[in-house]
C-alpha cells in the first residue's frame, strides 16, 4: 500500500536529473516552471502596487510602500519556517518512513499554529511603535498601520499556505503548488479590482484582497493534499508530539526562517532612511523596487537552480560539469543585464509612470534614477546569486550566511551615514556597492571550494 502511494506520487512529478546530457537544455527545462512560480509570486505582490498607484495616488502608494520591508520580513520568515519544516518531511519521504512522515506533518501543523499566533499577537500590538521607529510620515501613518495590521493579523494564513505548499514539494510535487499560486494570483487581481476600484476601500482594501486570496489558496492547497496526497494526512495518534521531532523541526524551521529574514531586517533598517525622505520618495522607491524585482526574476530563478544543479552533480562527482554549469549561468547573467540596461536607459521614466500611475516629476525622476543605477549592476548581482547558491549546493552553510551578514551590516552603514548626506542617491548606491563586496567574498570562497575538485579532474 505504501509503495503504491509512493509510486503514484512519483508518477505525478518525475525527478529531474541535471547530471547528464546538455547542461543548457537541462537547466532550461528545470528553470522554466521555477520561473513561472516566481513570476506568479511577484505578480501577486505587484498588482496591488499598480492598482493603488493608478487609482489612489502617490500618498496611498507611499503608505503601502512604507510597510514593504515589514511585509517582506513577515512573508520571508513564514516561508523559511515552511521550507525548513518540509525538509524534515522530505527526509522521511525519501526514506519511505510513512509513520515518521505523518508525525512530522502533525508536529509541523501544531508548531505552525503556535508560531503564527505568537508572531501575530506580537506584531499586531507592536506595529504602531515599529512604524514610528521607521519614521513613517504622519500623512500616511494611518493607512500604513491599517494595511500592515491587516496583513499581520492573518499571519496564520500565510504560515499555513507555506506549510501546505512545502509539504507538497517535500514529496516531489512542485506542479500543484504552482497551480495554486497561479489561482491565487488571479483571485488576488479580481479582489484588488473589487476592493480598490468598486468598494473604494483604499489601501486597506489591498490588504483585504491579499488576505482573502491567500486564504482561498490555503484551502485549495490543503484540499489537494486531502484529495490526492493521503500520505501527508496524519492520524490522531500522530499528534502525540515527541521532543526529538520538535527539536528537529524547530532547528530546521528557525534556521531557514532567520536566514530568510536577516536580509529583510537590513531592508527594514534601510526603510527608515527612505521614510525620512518623504512620501514622494517613498512612492518613487516603491514603484522602482517592484520593477527591479520583476526584472531580477530571470537572474534569481537561474541562480536558484544552481543549488540543485551543484548538489546533484556533486553527488555524481561530476565536478567538471559543475564548473561548466556555473560558468554558463554567469555568462547568462552578464548578457541579460546588458540588454536590460539599454532598455532602462531609454524607458525608465515611462516604466515608473506605468507602475505608479504618477505624473509627479519627483516620483518619476527618482524612480528612474534608482533603476538606472541598479540595473547595470545586475551583472555583479547575478554572479553573487549564482555563486551563493552553488556554494549552498556544495553543502556549505556558513559562507552564504556571511554574505547575508555583509548585506545586513552594509544597509545599516548606508542608513546611518550615507542616506543623511546623499539623500535618495545614497539609497540608490547602497545595494550596488554591497553587491560588489558580497560578490568578492563569494568568489574567493567559491574558488577555494572548487580548487581541490579541479585537482581531482
Amino acid at each position: 500500500m505504501v509503495y503504491s502511494i509512493f509510486k503514484k506520487e512519483a508518477c505525478f512529478m518525475k525527478n529531474h536529473s541535471l547530471t547528464q546530457g546538455s547542461i543548457a537544455k537541462g537547466l532550461l527545462f528545470f528553470v522554466i516552471p521555477l520561473f513561472f512560480s516566481n513570476l506568479f509570486q511577484q505578480l501577486y505582490n505587484t498588482i496591488d502596487t499598480v492598482l493603488v498607484g493608478h487609482f489612489l495616488g502617490d500618498n496611498a502608494l507611499a503608505a503601502m510602500g512604507a510597510t514593504a520591508a515589514i511585509f517582506e520580513l513577515i512573508v520571508q520568515f513564514s516561508n523559511g519556517c515552511g521550507t525548513g519544516f518540509s525538509i524534515v518531511t522530505a527526509r522521511y519521504f525519501g526514506s519511505r518512513n510513512e509513520d515518521e512522515l505523518k508525525k512530522s506533518v502533525a508536529a509541523s501543523l501544531i508548531l505552525g499554529l503556535v508560531i503564527s499566533i505568537a508572531i501575530t499577537i506580537i506584531s499586531y500590538f507592536s506595529m504602531p511603535y515599529l512604524l514610528t521607529i521607521l519614521k513613517t510620515p504622519q500623512s500616511i501613518y494611518h493607512d500604513s498601520l491599517n494595511y500592515i495590521r491587516c496583513i499581520s493579523a492573518f499571519l496564520i494564513i500565510t504560515m499555513f499556505y507555506n506549510l501546505g505548499a512545502g509539504m507538497l514539494r517535500a514529496i516531489g510535487d512542485s506542479l500543484r503548488p504552482l497551480i495554486v499560486l497561479f489561482c491565487s494570483s488571479i483571485i488576488n487581481i479580481a479582489l484588488d479590482i473589487l476592493c480598490i476600484t468598486i468598494l473604494d476601500m483604499g489601501v486597506f482594501g489591498a490588504a483585504v484582497a491579499t488576505v482573502i486570496a491567500q486564504g482561498i489558496s490555503t484551502i485549495i492547497c490543503f484540499f489537494l493534499i486531502w484529495r490526492s496526497a493521503k500520505i501527508l494526512i496524519p492520524k490522531k495518534e500522530h499528534f502525540h508530539i515527541e521532543s526529538n521531532m520538535v527539536n528537529d523541526l524547530l532547528g530546521q524551521g528557525f534556521s531557514m526562517g532567520f536566514m530568510f529574514s536577516i536580509v529583510s531586517i537590513g531592508t527594514i533598517i534601510l526603510q527608515t532612511g527612505i521614510n525620512s525622505l518623504g512620501t514622494q520618495i517613498i512612492a518613487a522607491h516603491t514603484a522602482a523596487r517592484k520593477l527591479m524585482s520583476l526584472f531580477c526574476l530571470p537572474l534569481s530563478t537561474l541562480a536558484a537552480s544552481m543549488a540543485t544543479f551543484v548538489s546533484q552533480n556533486k553527488g555524481a562527482q561530476n565536478y567538471d560539469r559543475i564548473i561548466k554549469g556555473v560558468h554558463l549561468a554567469n555568462m547568462c547573467g552578464i548578457i541579460y543585464p546588458i540588454f536590460l540596461s539599454i532598455l532602462i536607459f531609454f524607458s525608465a521614466d515611462n516604466l515608473v509612470h506605468f507602475l505608479s500611475g504618477s505624473n509627479n516629476p519627483i516620483v518619476l525622476e527618482n524612480g528612474a534614477m534608482y533603476l538606472k543605477i541598479n540595473i547595470p549592476f545586475f551583472i555583479i548581482l547575478s554572479i553573487l546569486l549564482n555563486l551563493r547558491n552553488a556554494i549552498q549546493g556544495f553543502g556549505y552553510k556558513i559562507t552564504p550566511l556571511i554574505s547575508s551578514v555583509i548585506e545586513f551590516l552594509g544597509k545599516i552603514v548606508f542608513t546611518l551615514f550615507f542616506v543623511p548626506i546623499f539623500k535618495y542617491l545614497g539609497v540608490c548606491l547602497c545595494e550596488p556597492i554591497i553587491w560588489c563586496l558580497m560578490a568578492s567574498q563569494l568568489l574567493y570562497s567559491y574558488q577555494k571550494i572548487i580548487k581541490p575538485f579541479k585537482a581531482q579532474n
